[in-house]
């Protein structure tokens, strides 16, 4: 399996809460939902899509997870709604038990067992490992050069401050640009693998 990073993220590389207002408020940041207005449903939903059939597992930090859990389950109907739904979803927690657990079929992977799990999913044969959200998981996926793909939607806003993906560590690690398309919004959507 791969893993593969999608993540909405502004000029200035911020991804915190492109969903709404109340998603992410860590730090004061008051742009919640500063990403909805660049959803091209064609060009954006359609690369989502595509790569999310092609993915046998959704990995998630704890606050993506319960965003999402409350969200999704209440959805259907497309094709990325009903892959969501039923595909195998791994969240990392130290503090979730398994009655916080309504969105199924979930695992949870603590916080110490992260890094490993993750090697060993993708050591099995398969598709992506799928992730979207989770700032700080995806740095320590950066860290621990665990991602194989970057699906990084780069929307024309700088925020001027917020969460990243990316660990101030001095690591130089790269990428080739696989593709691109440019949304009707002014986004582009550009596919990074991993160069070995």
């Amino acid at each position: 399996m791969k893993t593969l990073i999608t993540e909405f993220i502004s000029l200035d590389g911020v991804v915190q809460a492109p969903g709404g207002p109340k998603e992410d408020t860590d730090g004061g940041f008051r742009h919640g939902g500063w990403s909805m207005k660049y959803f091209d449903p064609a060009v954006m939903g359609g690369s989502y899509a595509e790569l999310a059939r092609s993915s046998d597992a959704l990995l998630q930090g704890r606050r993506t997870y319960q965003v999402s859990a409350a969200a999704w389950p209440t959805r259907s109907g497309d094709p990325f709604t009903d892959w969501i739904n039923r595909v195998q979803k791994y969240v990392v927690s130290n503090t979730l038990t398994e009655k916080d657990i309504t969105w199924k079929p979930t695992t949870i992977i603590r916080g110490g067992d992260f890094l490993k799990t993750v090697a060993d999913l993708r050591a099995r044969p398969g598709g992506y490992i799928y992730v979207y959200g989770s700032a700080t998981m995806v740095r320590s996926l950066l860290d621990a050069d665990l991602v194989d793909e970057l699906l990084l939607t780069i929307e024309p806003i700088i925020l001027g401050g917020g969460k990243t993906i990316f660990a101030a560590n001095g690591k130089a690690i790269p990428f080739t640009l696989e593709s691109t398309a440019k949304a009707s919004t002014g986004a582009q959507v550009c596919r990074y693998v991993r160069t070995r």
